[in-house]
C-alpha cells in the first residue's frame, strides 16, 4: 500500500541551522555531556521528546484569541471539561500546568500509607518520582517480551496479569495504593496496551477493590494501535475505542503535550467520585492554582479544548505513526537495533545491543545520545539505567532492563528528510561504535537525575 503524504499543509516555518562539528563537540563539553543542558539553538534536529514541542493547528491558534482569562469560572474551562466529558466519559476535570503537576496532585489522595506498592506496566520518570516522593514503591509488572526489542508482539505495553495478581496476594490488597496503566508504554519503547490487558487489569482491580489510574499522555495513539492490531476494533472509530478504554478506570492523570498537541497543559480526571473531586480540588489551589485554570492561561485551555479533539482525527493519527514507522523501517533496513515493532510517539534504539562494551553503570545509551549530536547535530534522549536513578532505600543503582536511546518525534514539526538524516548518522556511527566510550557522573542529582546531572568520558569501558 502507497503511503500517504501528510494531511496539512504548511503555513509557517522556523528556520533550523547545522553548527560545525567543533562547535557541537564544544558544545557538549559545556553541557556536562548531558543533551537536557544544550541550547535548543544548537540543535539541527530536536528528538529529545514529544511533549509541548508539536505544531498546533490554525484552529488552535485561532483558539487562542477566544481565552477567557477570569480567574474563577473561565468558559474556556468548561470548554476543556465538556471535551473531557465526550472523549472519556469522565465527570470531573482538574487542569494543571503538565503531567507532573496532574500526579503531584492526585497521588497523595491515592497514596495513604508509607511502603505502599503502586504497580504498573511500566512507570516513567515522573510518575515513578512522585510515587517515591510520596513514601509508595513503584513496581513495574510489563510482560517479559517487553524486554526482548527483536521479537514482534503487538502489544509489548501489557501488564503481565499473572504477576499482577499474585504480587497482589503476596503482598496483600491492603498494601497497593492502585493500579496504573500508561498508555503507550513509555518506557517499553512507546509500545501499546491491549484492550483485552486492560479489561483483564480492570478485572484484577475490582476483585481486590482496587483503583484504576490511566497515565494518559498518549491515549489516542494507543486506540489507534488497538484499531489497527487488535481483533474486532478494526471498524470502530478511536473515541469509541476510547470510550471503551476508559469505562475500565476510575482517574487518569494526563499531560496534554502529547495527545493533545498544546505547548502546555495537564489534566486530572475523575469518573464520578465526587468525594475525590472535593479533596483533589482542595489540594489543587494552593499547588497549581484555582481548579478552574490550575495554572493555565484561558488561551492554553482554548488550544487543549480543539487539541483533545484534532488529536482524535484517524488521517492525522495515521500520518503521525506513520512517520515514527518510516524512521524505524530505515533504522532496521541498515541494521540499527531497535524495539520491534515500531510504538507510537518514537523509536527506540537498543544501545545495549548497539554498544555491548559499555556496562549498564556507565550509560550506554547516553554516550549514544552524545555520539548522535556530535555526528549530526541531533538531540535524543536516554531511557534506560540512568533515567531509572537508584534504589532509595539503598543508594545502588538500578539497572534497567533495555537501555533505550528515544527518538522522539514532534508532532507536524519534521519532514521524512528529516528522518532520513537521522538514519544516515546512525549509520555512520554504527560503523565506528567500538570507539564510544561510557560515561561516569561529576555531578548527580537525588531525584530525577537525567534532567540535571553532569558527566564525563570514562577512560575506559570496564565494568566498576
Amino acid at each position: 500500500m502507497v503511503r500517504r503524504a501528510e494531511p496539512y499543509r504548511i503555513k509557517m516555518v522556523e528556520p533550523i541551522r547545522m553548527i560545525s562539528r567543533e562547535e557541537r563537540v564544544r558544545a557538549l563539553k559545556e553541557a556536562g555531556y548531558n543533551p537536557f543542558a544544550l541550547k535548543s539553538e544548537d540543535v539541527y534536529i530536536d528528538l529529545l521528546t514529544d511533549s509541548g514541542t508539536g505544531a498546533m493547528s490554525d484552529h488552535q491558534w485561532s483558539a487562542l484569541m477566544l481565552g477567557d482569562e477570569a480567574y474563577a469560572g473561565s468558559r474556556s474551562f468548561f470548554k476543556v471539561k465538556d471535551a473531557v466529558k465526550d472523549i472519556f466519559n469522565y465527570n470531573y476535570t482538574i487542569p494543571t500546568h503538565q503531567g507532573r503537576g496532574a500526579e503531584q496532585v492526585l497521588f497523595p489522595h491515592l497514596i495513604k500509607e508509607k511502603g505502599q506498592y503502586v504497580l504498573g506496566n511500566m512507570h516513567f520518570d515522573t510518575t515513578m518520582a512522585w510515587i517515591e516522593l510520596n513514601g509508595a514503591v513503584p513496581v513495574n509488572l510489563v510482560i517479559d517480551e517487553a524486554f526482548d526489542t527483536q521479537k514482534e508482539h503487538p502489544f509489548k505495553g501489557n501488564f503481565d496479569l499473572d504477576r499482577l495478581e499474585n504480587f497482589i496476594v503476596d503482598k496483600g490488597a491492603e498494601n497497593v495504593a492502585f493500579i496504573i496503566i500508561t498508555i503507550t508504554c513509555n518506557s517499553a519503547g512507546g509500545q501499546p496496551v491491549s484492550m483485552e490487558n486492560v479489561k483483564g487489569v480492570k478485572q484484577i482491580a475490582d476483585k481486590y477493590g482496587l483503583k484504576v489510574v490511566f497515565d494518559s499522555a498518549r491515549f489516542a495513539e494507543n486506540a489507534y494501535f488497538i484499531k489497527k492490531r487488535e481483533k474486532g476494533y478494526a471498524d470502530k472509530s478511536i473515541k469509541d475505542i476510547i470510550l471503551e478504554m476508559y469505562a475500565m478506570g476510575d482517574y487518569f492523570t494526563m499531560s496534554a503535550k502529547k495527545d493533545a498537541i498544546v505547548n502546555m497543559g495537564g489534566l486530572i480526571g475523575i469518573k464520578d467520585d465526587a468525594d475525590m473531586y472535593a479533596a483533589v480540588s482542595a489540594s489543587c489551589v494552593p499547588m497549581e492554582g484555582f481548579v478552574t485554570y490550575g495554572g493555565l492561561s484561558g488561551r492554553d485551555m482554548e488550544a487543549l479544548a480543539v487539541g483533545l479533539r484534532e488529536g482524535l482525527d484517524f488521517d492525522y493519527l495515521e500520518s503521525r505513526i506513520g512517520q515514527v514507522q518510516y524512521l524505524g523501517n530505515e533504522l532496521r533496513k541498515n541494521g540499527i537495533p531497535i524495539q520491534w515493532p515500531v510504538g507510537g510517539h518514537a523509536v527506540f534504539v537498543d544501545a545495549g545491543k548497539f554498544l555491548p562494551h559499555i556496562p549498564a553503570e556507565q550509560f550506554p545509551a547516553q554516550a549514544l545520545c552524545n555520539e548522535l549530536y556530535i555526528e549530526a547535530g541531533i538531540r535524543a534522549v536516554e531511557i534506560g539505567s540512568l533515567l531509572l536513578g537508584r534504589d532509595p532505600q539503598t543508594g545502588k543503582q538500578k539497572v534497567a532492563g533495555v537501555e533505550f536511546m528515544r527518538l522522539t518525534i514532534p508532532r507536524r514539526v519534521y519532514t521524512d528528510r528529516h528522518m532520513d538524516v537521522v538514519v544516515d548518522a546512525l549509520v555512520n556511527i554504527w560503523k565506528r561504535r567500538d570507539q564510544i566510550k561510557g560515561l561516569k557522573f561529576t555531578y548527580e542529582p537525588k531525584v530525577l537525575r537525567h534532567f540535571l546531572c553532569r558527566l564525563k568520558p570514562v577512560e575506559s569501558n570496564v565494568r566498576v
